[in-house]
């Protein structure tokens, strides 16, 4: 059995970004989410699946703070081709499921849509999740973007954990706070209909 390393190299390896099944071409659904928070030039974004995705060029464009992480070395290097190695980046090859570095900056907003719901043992999802709460900010915001748990049961070839708005919040724990979730359909570049849960959340200022 392949390692995640080496499942999602074959993948950015042997399809260009718009032959992927996640790939978007446009990443609105996202920055509407976004658009809610109160960010600035000085705010700090955590990607734990960067991947090759259109949103780091559209973050860039903003020109904030982001950490670009990915358990997949072939799409960092596509993605830094693509965009370069600029000085308001970090770049990080990680399974978000074990703990991060020590040295990383705390950040003010965690975006994932490519990550969690691909994490199945509870030791793994217990990792994300402590690591999430390590890294982000009181006061900071963090968008889960999920398989809904009517959506498919399998995506990459992988079997997936499917999410509900009631069990991201209990996941996350009780000093986040909803702001605001919808369920979407995301529509493959194959045609597919992919149904998702997005849930926004702040993290209350005095925890952590």
């Amino acid at each position: 059995m392949n390692s995640p390393n080496q499942h999602w190299n074959n993948f950015f390896a042997n399809k260009d970004d718009a032959q992927l099944s996640w790939y978007e071409a446009d990443v609105g659904q996202t920055l509407k989410f976004l658009d809610m928070i109160p960010a600035n030039k000085e705010s700090s974004f955590f990607l734990p699946g960067a991947g090759t995705s259109l949103l780091v060029d559209e973050l860039l464009s903003r020109e904030y703070t982001l950490i670009l992480n990915d358990v997949s070395d072939t799409a960092l290097g596509k993605l830094k081709s693509r965009i370069g190695d600029l000085d308001n980046l970090t770049w990080l090859l990680h399974d978000m499921s074990q703990k991060l570095p020590q040295e990383l900056a705390a950040v003010d907003i965690w975006i994932d849509r490519a990550v969690l719901h691909f994490l199945l043992d509870e030791e793994q999802i217990q990792g994300y999740f402590d690591n999430l709460r390590a890294l982000l900010r009181p006061g900071g915001y963090v968008l889960l973007a999920e398989f809904a748990p009517d959506g498919t049961p399998k995506c990459a070839g992988l079997e997936l954990h499917r999410y509900s708005i009631e069990e991201m919040g209990d996941r996350l724990g009780k000093d986040f706070e909803l702001v605001r979730h919808e369920n979407y359909i995301f529509v493959s570049p194959t045609g597919d209909d992919r149904a998702y849960v997005y849930g926004l959340f702040k993290r209350m200022v005095g925890s952590g």
